[in-house]
């Protein structure tokens, strides 16, 4: 094991032992394959599943995998013809059996941290979905809310305003200017600092680098 994976193993362990006293059931995986396995591992035959927008699932090949699986009911916005369609697809998702998503920001403390444009990812993990999986990278891990927010406004946002073609200054800049352009991605912030419902949020913390 190399001192990079040693100092991942290390810090996974940390922040899992505080996220399990907010009631958010934790676990740490030193692969993708590994990840995958807990994930679906949480999984119910003929369960409703839906998702929010992520790098880290793209990357990792979740989206795909659950896209291919013929055991669940996927709710994905991909397949939607219409504005109405998507719009049909983001309300249902609110009632699925497991929402995935990843998040902007884990503090060492505990914290979830994100900041959304749209809304539909923190109004899931906030409300709505029996169970929501978060699965995360160790570049998510932060020291503090503060820093989080730092991390999303200055890397996060000015990298995804360019991913998706907005106008945004950060876009031009790379550097928050705390805007309020009609192209603005950071509408909500939400801090989830504990898990009302023990156990509803579950992070996977993944021994790689994934996402923004």
């Amino acid at each position: 094991m190399s001192p990079k994976d040693k100092h991942y193993e290390a810090l996974a362990n940390t922040v899992i032992q505080n996220l399990e006293k907010r009631q958010i059931e934790a676990c740490y995986c030193a692969t993708i394959e590994d990840a995958e396995k807990k994930a679906f591992a949480y999984l119910t035959p003929g369960c409703t599943v839906s998702f929010g927008g992520s790098m880290t699932l793209d990357e990792i090949g979740m989206l795909t995998a659950l896209r291919y699986d013929p055991n669940i009911t996927l709710l994905d916005r991909a397949t939607a013809t219409t504005p109405e369609e998507a719009k049909d697809i983001f309300h249902k998702a609110l009632s699925a059996d497991f929402y995935f998503m990843s998040t902007n920001a884990i503090t060492a403390n505990g914290e979830l941290v994100n900041i959304d444009g749209t809304g539909n990812r923190v109004a899931a993990l906030i409300y709505g979905p029996e169970n929501v999986i978060i699965m995360a990278g160790m570049n998510k891990i932060v020291p503090d809310v503060e820093e989080a927010v730092l991390r999303i406004h200055n890397t996060v946002a000015p990298i995804n305003c360019q991913r998706l073609n907005r106008d945004t200054p950060c876009a031009s800049t790379g550097i928050c200017s705390d805007c309020l352009a009609s192209d603005c991605i950071c509408n909500q912030v939400v801090i989830t600092r504990r898990s009302g419902i023990p156990g509803r949020i579950k992070v996977i913390l993944i021994g790689q680098e994934f996402g923004y």
